[in-house]
């Protein structure tokens, strides 16, 4: 079977098994072969030239060769002294629906790479590579191609290289046209420099940074509420299209946290990436018992997308900071003294930074005045 030592492509044991029936049929007069079983060899070769150069886009320092083994390898960098190896590994979750139904392959690939590689930089780990797996029923390569397309530009924005995968083609597993996705990514930081929110105090500063739209969570809610509405992807919303505010791949935020580190060492006392959960659930999860944020809701203009969402789906504003980022990715934890040299920071990196509110003791997030 094709594999990285080809491209990227591997084919995994159940289509091992199917081609093992195939030849035994064909042994007992049948004459089938691996295409009669619903796997297209030719096909899946063809992909794996498309890929070739997406992931050599990607590759950095510490990728070794020999890449065309079972295993991708890939030696950590000597400039750490103790490193410690952070992995994280996701999918995005229903937000493939829309991306079958409305055939927007494009990006989904980006949202991939993006839900591991932020989570392992909240603490404090530098992305080293990643791996994904994509499964179809039958393979489409230009579905694929442009599936693989968008996890290499998230490697690229992420640092990491795309060093191994498996697209595995498995006939009867999917309906046609559907495909799943998964990933995961493998970063380092010196052990001494682990975030993990523990320096955290009741005073500090609560900086956000903007998302780039609903990211690849409450997906489930959002086609709900799309579908209970009647909108349409070319519905207009502010000039752009549902379909491209809904589908915007999500932000990529590992090069600007990286110059944060090594700027301004110390400065970032936490971080809490907001996925599923929403600003709500996330947050918490960085700060100590008996710490909570007040988060101040008129402290940033929440983008069209979500007022949408709330309008068009009836959702209570606690339902809204629960399920959704409501425009915040990531959210920083920093001291007062140096809050402001952070956001100057991040906002040269390019990021959207807003002052959303402070540490204070208590339990559970504490909302204060009102949605913008």
């Amino acid at each position: 079977a094709p594999n990285f030592a080809r491209g990227m492509l591997m084919f995994c044991p159940l289509m091992l098994t199917r081609q093992l029936f195939a030849a035994h049929d064909a042994k007992a007069g049948g004459g089938l072969s691996y295409r009669d079983a619903g796997v297209d060899m030719e096909a899946g070769d063809e992909l794996v030239e498309r890929i070739k150069p997406m992931a050599k886009r990607t590759m950095r320092e510490g990728v070794m060769a020999g890449i065309g083994g079972f295993g991708a390898m890939f030696e950590v960098s000597k400039k750490y002294k103790e490193p410690v190896l952070v992995s994280g590994t996701d999918g995005v979750g229903t937000k493939l629906r829309l991306a079958f139904s409305w055939n927007r392959h494009d990006t989904i690939g980006q949202d991939l790479v993006a839900m591991s590689v932020n989570d392992i930089l909240v603490q404090g780990a530098e992305p080293l590579f990643f791996l994904d797996y994509f499964a179809c029923g039958k393979l489409d390569v230009d579905t694929a191609a442009a599936v693989v397309g968008g996890i290499a530009k998230g490697c690229e924005l992420a640092g990491a290289a795309l060093i191994g995968g498996e697209t595995a083609e498995m006939p009867d597993m999917y309906p046609a046209g559907e495909y799943d996705l998964a990933g995961f990514a493998v970063g380092a930081v010196e052990k001494s420099q682990i975030i993990d929110g523990k320096s955290i105090k009741a005073g500090d500063v609560v900086l956000g940074l903007a998302s780039s739209g609903a990211h690849s969570n409450g997906y489930s809610l959002i086609r709900k509420i799309i579908e209970r509405s009647g909108a349409k992807p070319t519905d207009l919303l502010d000039e752009v299209t549902l379909g491209d505010l809904v589908m915007a791949p999500t932000r990529i935020y590992v090069k600007s946290v990286l110059a944060a580190f090594q700027a301004l060492p110390g400065a970032l006392k936490g971080l809490a990436h907001i996925t599923g959960g929403g600003i709500t659930e996330n947050v918490p999860r960085i700060l100590q018992a008996g710490l909570t944020a007040e988060i101040q809701r008129n402290s940033w203009q929440r983008p069209v997308l979500f007022n949408w969402l709330q309008e068009a789906g009836g959702v209570a504003d606690d339902e809204m900071h629960r399920v959704f980022n409501c425009g915040i990715g990531m959210i920083a934890f920093v001291a007062p003294d140096r809050a402001a040299a952070l956001a100057d920071l991040f906002r040269a990196q390019g990021e959207t930074v807003v002052e959303m509110g402070r540490v204070v003791k208590g339990e559970g997030v504490i909302y204060k005045g009102k949605l913008l």
